[in-house]
């Protein structure tokens, strides 16, 4: 079976937007639940993706590699690396509010990108990981694609699935509180630092997962492909748009904005030959613009996030 044209695009776009938007449910966890402003995406993206590619990828003398684990196995210890390290960090940095945890949230993305840069015995540096083995290689024509795109969709259902138990759990109303007074919360006897590090480290084990995900598809990695603007200001702007506080919407923004991100590519072409060269920050532009529209008409997101289920009274109360 063999895809072309409009067919074989379909399958890369749908598979790239599933894995944006299975880190844009990570990102919904800290920001939409705990209300967490976690600007380091990209690190925790970029854990997960170097993960899974040494663990899967065979021997070689430039990078740290050889162990040719399964593909699940690699997506898997991505997700638990980039929650050990945002274990690490959230110790530190998760009593921070606001602005504070979004500085120090950058910085350490900055830092994990320059770590992968400059360790070469780790990560090849600046030249990358390549070789990344597709789990489906083996499949005959394009079915190799179509099965990795249902591992992408199966990923998306998993996690939206235990993330919505979590919301209606007590463990969400607790974390919804907190993100609406935390001073209250307290009050009522709430341990804060801990739910506020737990749905950090679990929103980074979803960012993770995605890395990983992420790494097998394209078959190779390297600094350079976790820009920020890629890898943090997108899946911020798909989160914002889609809805923040509804896993639905974390989803349904992935898809919108990639699509939108997509099409100016071929928009990009049309243009005039003395602003090809401009074209990649005109999509930012337009990015941009369309967050502020969205901001300014519907500020809750294309699927607002839901009232959260009402408490049933407990049945043993008053005897």
């Amino acid at each position: 079976m063999e895809l072309t044209g409009l067919a074989g695009f379909a399958v890369f776009f749908l598979t790239m937007a599933g894995i944006y938007a299975v880190v844009s449910l990570g990102l919904n966890v800290q920001w939409g639940f705990s209300g967490q402003f976690n600007i380091g995406i990209a690190g925790f993206w970029a854990v997960g993706s170097y993960t899974a590619a040494i663990l899967s990828t065979p021997e070689s003398p430039f990078h740290l590699g050889g162990f040719g684990l399964p593909f699940p196995v690699g997506v898997l210890a991505g997700g638990v690396l980039a929650g050990l390290l945002a274990l690490l960090v959230g110790l530190v940095c998760v009593d921070l509010r606001a602005d504070y945890l979004a500085i120090a949230t950058i910085g350490i993305g900055e830092i994990v990108r320059l770590v992968l840069k400059n360790e070469e015995w780790l990560t090849n540096g600046v030249r990358g990981i390549p070789a990344i083995p597709h789990p489906f290689a083996g499949l005959p024509g394009d079915l190799g694609e179509l099965a990795f795109l249902a591992v992408v969709a199966a990923t998306i259902a998993l996690v939206w699935a235990a993330l919505e138990r979590a919301n209606r759990a007590p463990w969400g109303r607790v974390q919804r509180a907190i993100r609406e007074d935390e001073a209250a919360a307290m009050a009522c006897g709430k341990d804060v630092l801990r739910a506020r590090l737990e749905a950090f480290v679990l929103g980074s084990v979803v960012m993770g997962a995605g890395g990983g995900l992420y790494a097998h598809f394209v078959g190779f990695i390297s600094p350079e492909a976790f820009d920020p603007l890629f890898t943090t200001f997108l899946v911020w702007v798909m989160l914002i748009a889609g809805g923040s506080g509804n896993n639905l919407g974390a989803v349904l923004g992935a898809f919108v904005i990639w699509a939108l991100w997509s099409g100016t590519q071929f928009l990009a072409a049309w243009l005039p030959v003395d602003y090809a060269a401009r074209a990649g920050a005109l999509r930012v532009l337009l990015v941009g613009v369309l967050l502020q529209v969205i901001l300014l008409w519907r500020p809750e997101g294309l699927l607002p996030e839901r009232p959260p289920p009402p408490v049933e009274p407990d049945s043993d109360r008053g005897r």
